[in-house]
């Protein structure tokens, strides 16, 4: 959690006000790896749960919040958490799970927008304003992501809209847990003052007490005190960053992370689908998005793999490397159909199925192998006819047969409804990885 449990908290749900000109959001994971544990555990629902270190010198990398409210901090040291709370479950932490889990919130991030930074396994800054014209306001993309995380990955997360990547990750540190809490850009200065000088960026213990030796403890008293007799301080460039952020100015911009190493589609289902058919029309219908997302990216890749999560949240994935790189939708699809059915799963209920190619490389770099006797014209080709006309028409213009009309009554392998109340959006649930939906 580090320094952000010393602020001041504004509540879960904080009010929205007025997110004009706020298109930078940040979100923040609530007690990630011990809410990942116990998504996975049911029977630690509401129990103090402590992940980490186990042995002598061990620390803790994470506490639920029943468990902080017994005191117990992150990068404590794990003899002390037990003596806080020593009714608290205790466990190691499981980085590989971890990671997959984030990769999953983070395609949720990346299906409103391509501008994400990753900070961590369970942050990240967005930057949603291409995004308004398709999504709506950026409070609504961040109400819109909080019920998508819940709801797909069965986890709680806090988001913060500001105008600077500063006052928005402030913002999600105050309205933990499960919060949301918009920072009008007329109101960042009355937001500001009143914090202490450790929710300053760069503000550590060293520099903190020497703010203090001469009076100064608030945001506000760092503001009002001269750029220069900060610099005389605590030097020219500290003294000087303090000086801006102080004010609430902060230049920094959402540095997207480096060029994907795959792409691919989830699905969450209203029902949980226990047919095989249904999960066969889902995986073509997320192979055919993929392959869309690919080919819009100019890259072919090599591996095709799929997630199937079922109702527990117990995840399982399968991987299966082509001869050639791809970027039709009607070769991935093959792929995963092929690999779902090895699973042999039979009729069990399955909560989400996704579809992923990964390899990625220029398209171009890996020239297409000639197959002896096919055909000149085939699938590629009608792939770039159907991206010709969603262009030129929109999405779902051309679609395969299998696709246009599910049999009668099939309502299980229809995706789940778009979200009620004012985050009501199309297709609100779906996770697209390694692409955004289309911008303004």
């Amino acid at each position: 959690m580090g320094r952000s449990g010393e602020l001041p908290r504004a509540g879960a749900v904080g009010p929205v006000g007025d997110d004009t000109g706020c298109p930078i959001l940040h979100v923040d994971m609530d007690a990630f790896f011990a809410h990942v544990e116990a998504r996975r555990r049911p029977e630690l629902a509401g129990r103090p749960v402590i992940v980490g270190g186990t042995g002598p010198r061990g620390v803790v990398s994470s506490a639920s919040y029943p468990a902080r409210q017994c005191g117990v901090r992150s990068a404590m040291p794990m003899s002390r958490a037990r003596q806080l709370c020593p009714q608290a479950v205790v466990l190691p932490p499981d980085l590989i799970h971890y990671a997959e889990v984030s990769r999953g919130v983070m395609e949720i991030f990346r299906s409103c927008t391509p501008l994400v930074e990753p900070r961590s396994l369970d942050e990240a800054f967005l930057d949603v304003s291409g995004a308004v014209r398709l999504l709506g306001p950026p409070a609504r993309i961040g109400a819109l992501i909080r019920a998508r995380v819940a709801d797909q990955e069965g986890i709680t997360c806090s988001v913060g809209v500001a105008s600077t990547k500063f006052v928005a990750k402030l913002a999600s540190a105050r309205c933990k847990p499960d919060g949301l809490l918009v920072v009008p850009v007329d109101g960042v200065i009355e937001f500001l003052h009143p914090l202490p000088i450790a929710a300053l960026w760069g503000v550590g213990q060293q520099t903190a007490a020497q703010l203090h030796q001469v009076g100064l403890r608030t945001v506000a008293d760092v503001a009002r005190t001269p750029r220069t007799s900060l610099q005389r301080m605590v030097g020219q460039a500290v003294g000087a960053h303090l000086h801006e952020l102080a004010w609430g100015r902060d230049e920094g911009r959402v540095v997207p992370a480096s060029r994907e190493r795959s792409i691919g589609a989830d699905e969450t289902f209203d029902v949980d689908i226990g047919d095989p058919a249904a999960i066969h029309r889902e995986l073509l219908r997320l192979a055919e998005r993929t392959a869309s997302r690919v080919r819009a990216a100019g890259q072919v890749g090599r591996t095709v793999s799929i997630k199937i999560r079922f109702t527990d949240f117990a995840t399982i994935t399968r991987a299966r490397t082509l001869a050639a790189p791809t970027d039709v939708g009607q070769d991935i699809y093959a792929a995963a159909r092929q690999l779902f059915d090895a699973l042999d799963l039979g009729h069990t209920p399955i909560r989400l199925v996704g579809v992923r190619v990964e390899g990625l490389v220029r398209a171009g770099l890996a020239p297409p192998q000639p197959e002896l006797g096919a055909r000149a014209r085939g699938w590629p080709e009608a792939d770039r006819a159907v991206d010709q006309a969603v262009t030129r028409f929109g999405p779902g213009v051309v679609r395969p047969a299998a696709l246009v009309r599910p049999p009668a009554g099939d309502a299980k392998s229809r995706p789940r409804a778009a979200l009620a109340g004012p985050v009501a959006l199309p297709n609100a649930r779906r996770s697209d990885g390694g692409s955004a939906l289309p911008s303004a």
